[in-house]
């Protein structure tokens, strides 16, 4: 059940009803079993495999709880009879026990999603003719697994005390707003709202329904048209080269914003309708003025996951302390402090980029992003000297110059999700600089792509509205801005974009639009 599908409206407007009208002791019960119904009508065999996670999940962080119970009180009682000694061999074996469990429940949630995701993959690798196991990949599966995940490894942390109730467990799971594309909540943050008692709150309800309808806008208006122009320029390499391949980056850049933004915008404002607060997953992009700075606003709750539960591990573990000491040692001081940080650096975007897709194009791609940010890291001295040379920094033009830099590397980076095919993505960079046809796209090649002039008008209006948007935000939060303003004022934009949705929208066959991009992770 696709978010653009009439069943998911009415699917909504039953919960919500329901929702508000049960006694508000169940509500937490309601949305346990409209996800569960979500989450079976995408397919029913999926329901195994989030409920293996559940249940394992949930058996692991009780059973490291009680670990830690009983190593508590062990030390509570016995404490003026334990020597110091005593004291860390008793802790050192229960640290022990919990990381048994741990590292157990990760391989076998993880292993889950490596069999069903990449197992066709690494195979394929070894053996050319193979034809391929025939798994079908469950929905949101990276995304639920990797928020489970999350949570154990906080229980393990100790951060807070496991969920003692394996259907509330369940439903942070399974919440069904965020399995399509996020974003990746944290327990500690959603269990406030998600199980909390509400009642029917009318700011939240219009404030939802705007947020909901800006997204089905930049989804239906603005993705799903240039949706259509990116698929004929990229599955047609031998005939749109040259200036093709960077159009097709810019229309790509703007759909995949749209797409996945307007999906979490639905996401966020469903989940504000119900009373429930879902974390921010973008703060304008593209107006990032480094690659660094980019992905601190881009896919946000996937960044921080891979910042908390991987990078920092990584870069402090024992076995890179130990690397850092030998270097400093003998070989070079700086190189001991980098080497470290280069190494989690690299790892943390090669997972980034397998966890996008198996495929190469995406090693690729997340190899290059690290290997960027890197060099970007070890120049920043450089461009310090630049910058208070000429004195530029804070200078408007060349803050755009910034801007227009990143979102141009960011777009070349970004080709090799487009192509999926990394030889055949080289060749389209190597058609820029060889193929001169600019000329040819401003003659007629635009109208080859599949859109008419009407979409274009429709698209630019789309891009500037977007931009406008973004730049007003930069004051604060334009639902609240706009809601001070005189109310017929609020309900004619409003009224004005639903019907720019239904008239505009670009619609497939039943109403059934294509599928959000990440709703395949």
């Amino acid at each position: 059940m696709l978010f653009t599908t009439s069943n998911f409206i009415f699917f909504i407007i039953i919960l919500t009803v329901l929702y508000y009208l049960i006694p508000k002791k169940l509500q937490w019960v309601l949305l346990l079993i409209g996800s569960l119904i979500f989450y079976g009508i995408a397919g029913t065999s999926y329901l195994i495999y989030i409920s293996l996670t559940v249940v394992s999940t949930y058996l692991v962080t009780i059973k490291i709880d009680k670990i830690q119970e009983i190593y508590d009180a062990n030390i509570k009682e016995n404490k003026e009879k334990l020597s110091r000694e005593e004291r860390k061999a008793i802790k050192a074996e229960a640290n022990g026990k919990k990381r048994f469990w741990l590292v157990l429940a990760l391989l076998f949630n993880f292993g889950i999603l490596a069999v069903l995701k990449y197992s066709d993959f690494v195979v394929s690798n070894i053996y050319k003719d193979f034809g391929g196991f025939g798994f079908v990949l469950p929905l949101g599966i990276s995304f639920y697994t990797f928020q489970t995940m999350g949570y154990l490894i906080d229980v393990y942390w100790g951060k807070y005390r496991a969920e003692k109730n394996v259907f509330k467990l369940g439903l942070f799971t399974s919440f069904f707003p965020q399995l399509i594309q996020g974003p990746i909540s944290r327990f500690d943050d959603l269990k406030s709202t998600l199980f909390a008692e509400k009642d029917f709150n009318w700011d939240n309800f219009e404030f939802g329904v705007q947020r909901i309808l800006w997204g089905y806008f930049k989804k239906l208006v603005i993705a799903d048209r240039l949706l259509i122009a990116v698929n004929t320029i990229i599955r047609d390499p031998g005939t749109y080269q040259g200036a093709y391949v960077l159009l097709g980056m810019f229309f790509y850049a703007i759909q995949l914003y749209a797409d996945f933004t307007g999906g979490i915008d639905i996401a966020i404002g469903v989940g504000q309708v119900l009373g429930i607060k879902l974390k921010e997953n973008f703060n304008r992009p593209y107006f990032s003025k480094s690659i660094v700075e980019y992905w601190r606003r881009w896919h946000i709750t996937l960044g921080t996951w891979f910042r908390d539960y991987m990078f920092f591990p990584i870069s402090v573990s024992k076995p890179m302390i130990n690397l850092s000491k030998y270097l400093r040692k003998n070989v070079n001081n700086e190189l001991g402090k980098r080497v470290p940080i280069y190494i989690a650096t690299l790892l943390v975007w090669l997972t980034t980029g397998i966890w996008h897709g198996a495929a190469w194009n995406f090693v690729v791609w997340g190899l290059g992003n690290g290997i960027v940010i890197l060099i970007s890291q070890e120049l920043s001295p450089l461009y310090d000297k630049f910058h208070n040379k000429f004195d530029v920094k804070d200078k408007f033009y060349f803050k755009v110059f910034q801007i227009v830099r990143t979102f141009w590397l960011m777009s070349f980076l970004r080709t090799f999700d487009c192509y999926r095919d990394v030889g055949t993505t080289f060749k389209m960079y190597y058609s820029i600089f060889t193929v001169r046809n600019l000329n040819e796209i401003f003659s007629g090649g635009l109208m080859k792509l599949g859109l008419a002039i009407e979409d274009y008008i429709l698209l630019t209006a789309g891009v500037v509205l977007l931009l406008l948007v973004s730049l007003y935000q930069r004051s604060g939060g334009i639902r609240i801005r706009l809601s001070k303003k005189p109310i017929f004022l609020n309900y004619i934009l409003f009224f004005v974009l639903f019907l720019s949705i239904i008239i505009f929208g670009t619609y497939g066959i039943g109403f059934d639009q294509s599928q959000f991009i990440y709703s395949q992770f």
